[in-house]
C-alpha cells in the first residue's frame, strides 16, 4: 500500500510541477500593472491582458505593447463584442503584429456588441479570412455552467471554434470533480486542443472585493462579481488553496488523454504575491 501511495504522490507532484512551470498570468490593464509585472515577474512568464468595456481595447493593447517591449510574451484579450467589424479587426491585427505580438485570446466579452460580432466565433471566422495573422489563438472553456448559456451549448461552441483556435483557457472553478467530468466530456466529444487550466492565484479578500466592484473588467472579475460566495472560498481559513486544488486535480490533469499543458492564473493584479506563491510551491515540490 505504501509503495502505491508513494508512486501516486510522486506522479501527482510531477504533474503539479509541470503545470506550474507552464503557468501564465492574467492581469488587468490598470496604471500600476506594468510596474508590478516588470518588478516581480521573470521574462519567461507569459502575460495575458484582459479587455475592459469601460477602458476600451486601447488600454489592453497599450499595455500589451509596453510589456512586449520589456521582453515578455504577451496575450491581449481581443473581446469580440468590442470590435465593430472586419475593418477595425484588420487594423487591430496590423497594430498587434507590427508590435511583435503573435498571440491573442478571443472571448465574446462583457460589452454589448459594438457591431458585427455578437460572439467569439464570428470574429474567429474573420481572423481566418484575414489570413490567420496570429500563431496562437485561445478560446474560453466553461467547466462550470455559464450563467446565460447551457452546458451543451458551451461544449458545442468549443467544437464549432476548434478549427479557428489553437488552445482552450478554462474559466474559474473550485471543484476538482467538475474539472474531471468536464475534461472527459470535452475529450470524448473530440475536442482535442491543448487546455490551460484557469485558477486563481493567492488573493487578499479585501483587495479582491474592492477591485471586483471598482474595476469590473474581464471574464474573471465578472465571475467573482456574480458569485459572491467565491470571496469566502478564497479567503476563509481552511477554504480554497491553490496547492490543494492542484493536488486534487492532478490525477485528471495528468492523464495522457487530458492534454492539459499549463495553468492560466487569474492574478487580480496581486502579481508579486502570485509569482511568490508559484516559485515557493515549485521549490517545495
Amino acid at each position: 500500500m505504501r509503495n502505491k501511495l508513494d508512486v501516486g504522490g510522486k506522479t501527482r507532484n510531477q504533474t503539479m510541477r509541470r503545470l506550474l512551470e507552464q503557468a501564465r498570468y492574467e492581469v488587468l490593464p490598470t496604471e500600476s500593472t506594468e510596474q508590478k509585472v516588470v518588478e516581480n515577474v521573470p521574462l519567461d512568464r507569459m502575460i495575458t491582458v484582459t479587455a475592459s468595456p469601460s477602458k476600451g481595447l486601447g488600454a489592453t493593447f497599450d499595455l500589451a505593447e509596453r510589456l512586449t517591449g520589456h521582453g515578455y510574451a504577451v496575450v491581449p484579450h481581443l473581446a469580440a463584442r468590442m470590435v465593430s467589424g472586419r475593418g477595425e479587426l484588420a487594423e487591430i491585427c496590423d497594430r498587434l503584429t507590427s508590435g511583435g505580438i503573435t498571440r491573442v485570446f478571443v472571448p465574446g466579452g462583457d460589452a454589448e456588441p459594438a457591431g458585427d460580432y455578437p460572439d467569439a466565433l464570428s470574429l474567429l471566422e474573420d481572423l481566418v479570412a484575414l489570413g490567420r495573422p496570429f500563431a496562437h489563438v485561445g478560446i474560453t472553456g466553461y467547466p462550470e455552467s455559464h450563467p446565460q448559456i447551457s452546458d451543451d451549448m458551451t461544449v458545442q461552441a468549443m467544437w464549432d471554434k476548434r478549427r479557428h483556435a489553437t488552445h482552450i483557457v478554462s474559466n474559474l472553478t473550485f471543484d476538482p470533480a467538475v474539472i474531471k467530468v468536464w475534461l472527459e466530456r470535452m475529450r470524448k466529444r473530440g475536442i482535442t486542443m491543448p487546455l490551460l487550466l484557469g485558477m486563481p492565484g493567492p488573493v487578499d479578500r479585501t483587495k479582491l472585493l474592492g477591485m471586483a466592484t471598482r474595476i469590473g473588467v474581464g471574464e474573471s472579475t465578472r465571475f467573482l462579481a456574480k458569485h459572491k460566495g467565491t470571496f469566502a472560498r478564497l479567503a476563509a481559513p481552511g477554504g480554497f488553496t491553490g496547492e490543494r486544488f492542484l493536488a486534487r486535480c492532478a490525477p485528471a490533469l495528468g492523464a495522457p488523454t487530458a492534454f492539459v499543458e499549463g495553468l492560466h492564473v487569474f492574478t487580480f493584479n496581486q502579481i508579486a504575491e502570485t509569482e511568490a506563491w508559484r516559485t515557493d510551491l515549485l521549490q517545495r515540490l
